[in-house]
């Protein structure tokens, strides 16, 4: 059995791991379209002038303050990952406790994400902003 915890917008910062390797992801199949996403989102939270911030902050759905969202977004092809069940935050996966999961509970669980779909407990993933009600353009 597969157990899909729900996605979380709070997330832990930081990681150990290596760079984002996109086909090492739970479902293979959605390696295309995460590819076209995340560089869909690279490039809209890359923009560099005022206005081209504002702009990624609306469409993201994004507060002023939360400008650092964009620099997260902006390096996810290159920024450390951790495993996708130690990066999400919230009630939920406070409630769970990952640490003191008996061994292989992790290969049991995954997470659903608005940027991912569904990737598995261990999947490597780097910090980022997109809740599931952002419309990233298709061509930023």
């Amino acid at each position: 059995m597969l157990v899909i915890l729900p996605p979380s917008e709070t997330k832990r910062t930081g990681g150990e791991g290596p760079p984002l390797a996109l086909d090492s992801l739970m479902l293979p199949s959605l390696t295309p379209v995460r590819r076209r996403l995340v560089e869909s989102l690279r490039t809209l939270c890359s923009a560099t002038s005022e206005a081209g911030r504002a702009d990624a902050l609306a469409a993201l759905g994004l507060r002023p303050t939360m400008a650092a969202a964009l620099d997260l977004n902006a390096a996810l092809t290159s920024s450390p990952t951790t495993p996708a069940l130690d990066r999400y935050t919230g009630v939920a996966f406070d409630a769970l406790d990952a640490a003191t999961l008996p061994p292989g509970a992790r290969r049991r669980l995954a997470v659903g994400s608005a940027l991912w779909g569904v990737v598995g407990a261990d999947d490597p993933v780097p910090a980022y902003r997109l809740s599931g009600g952002a419309r990233v353009p298709a061509e930023a």
